[in-house]
């Protein structure tokens, strides 16, 4: 893998005049912003990898090394915290009701659909308890997402191995049911 400096012209904006600039497989400036050039496809590496935050950069084998168990353990918490919030739910002893409906299905056939309605106070312990977890499951589905968007392959793994390890840990008590409104994570 050449990790190697190239000069290629730029053409400045403004002025129209080309300027020789150094292009590199990662880090690369454009201009004076200072931006780091986004890696559009799936890589493995772990030189010059920012993760979340600006100045939160992998550089060496021992930092992806933690990194990746750090992403691994935020996604199982992911995957926890959902099924802590449905336990909280039929816990804080809320009336749960399900309804049924018939639904066209294929070839002349009846399918039932089932949703699930939830009542309670909106003024209640249970309730802004329910909220803030919430928020905290938004921002965490939000940093995994942001840090697969890297498309570094480790972190990308360690996304994926986690939720799915989240997953058989915390939710082989669940009852199934299929939620037809969830279209994300």
């Amino acid at each position: 893998m050449d990790h190697s400096n190239h000069m290629v012209p730029t053409t400045d904006p403004h002025s129209g005049h080309q300027h020789p600039t150094t292009s590199g497989q990662h880090g690369n400036h454009e201009g004076g912003s200072g931006g780091m050039h986004m890696q559009m496809t799936f890589y493995f590496g772990y030189d010059n990898v920012e993760v979340l935050f600006t100045g939160l950069v992998i550089n060496s084998a021992g930092e992806m090394a933690g990194a990746f168990v750090a992403v691994f353990l935020l996604a199982m918490l992911y995957e926890g915290l959902k099924i802590a919030r449905e336990a909280l739910l039929r816990k804080s002893q809320v009336s749960i009701r399900y309804n049924s409906m018939p639904v066209p299905g294929p070839n002349g056939t009846t399918l039932m659909e089932t949703h699930k309605t939830v009542g309670q106070q909106m003024v209640s312990i249970p309730h802004v308890l329910q909220t803030c977890l919430h928020v905290i499951q938004v921002v965490i589905s939000y940093f995994l997402m942001l840090i697969f968007m890297t498309y570094n392959a480790y972190l990308c793994i360690a996304v994926a191995a986690g939720a799915g390890t989240g997953y058989f840990l915390f939710s082989w008590k669940k009852a199934v049911v299929v939620d037809i409104t969830e279209h994300c994570h």
